[in-house]
């Protein structure tokens, strides 16, 4: 029997719009979640403790040496197997959160480790205490280094977040498949999410490029 397709109405437009917002709630979940877990991990970093360091760098080198894609599959399938499985959204937001993690930890330590050291000693020497000088200090001024390379995670994350629908999560990318295997119209799909993408994606381009010019204007007056 033919299988009969149909061409793309409204509705389907709607639809890639639901899964554009699918991806923008488990990116930001994700994006939240994995900064601050990846600034507290790069903080631990700093802290020159060589058995503490050489634990954490073991741990996010798994991470970031195997494929976020295998990592989705197997958590998914490891929880599911243990008895307690979970709805996809709560599956991918907990391993991109951990995968995010690991980049940002890298981010945090270089720009925690970015902060001149006689900075520090000086916000000391004024009385400050240690978590107090980290608080209006270390993390103000290394915010500042930090920044547009937190930014390129935060862009790969939404990116990576396609990756999710592996594991039966309807975010944008899903949501193109299915539609182009109901209608064969990859082409026009394919230009929509494309458009969607630049649209998730161009703001934060747009902050970084906002956020240089101001650098270099503060830096060169």
């Amino acid at each position: 029997m033919t299988p009969v397709f149909t061409s793309l109405q409204w509705s389907d437009l709607l639809f890639l719009l639901e899964g554009a917002w699918n991806t923008i709630l488990i990116s930001v979940v994700a994006i939240i979640l994995g900064s601050v877990l990846g600034a507290i991990i790069g903080w631990l970093m700093s802290l020159k403790n060589t058995a503490l360091n050489l634990t954490m760098m073991s741990i996010i080198d798994v991470f970031r040496s195997v494929p976020l894609l295998i990592q989705l599959i197997l958590f998914d399938s490891f929880v599911a197997i243990a008895g307690f499985p979970l709805p996809p959204f709560f599956s991918g937001t907990i391993v991109l959160t951990v995968y995010t993690a690991a980049l940002v930890a890298g981010v945090a330590r270089a720009g925690i480790e970015a902060v001149p050291p006689t900075l520090r000693a000086a916000a000391r020497c004024l009385g400050l205490s240690y978590f107090q000088e980290l608080r209006y200090v270390t993390f103000p001024v290394g915010l500042r280094t930090a920044f547009p390379s937190w930014l390129g995670v935060a862009l790969a994350t939404v990116k990576d977040s396609a990756l999710v629908s592996a594991i039966g999560y309807v975010e944008l990318l899903r949501a193109s498949q299915i539609l182009n295997t109901r209608t064969q119209e990859s082409v026009k799909i394919m230009l929509l999410v494309g458009v969607l993408y630049f649209a998730l994606s161009y703001p934060l381009s747009l902050l970084g490029s906002r956020y240089e010019k101001k650098m270099a204007s503060n830096d060169h007056p």
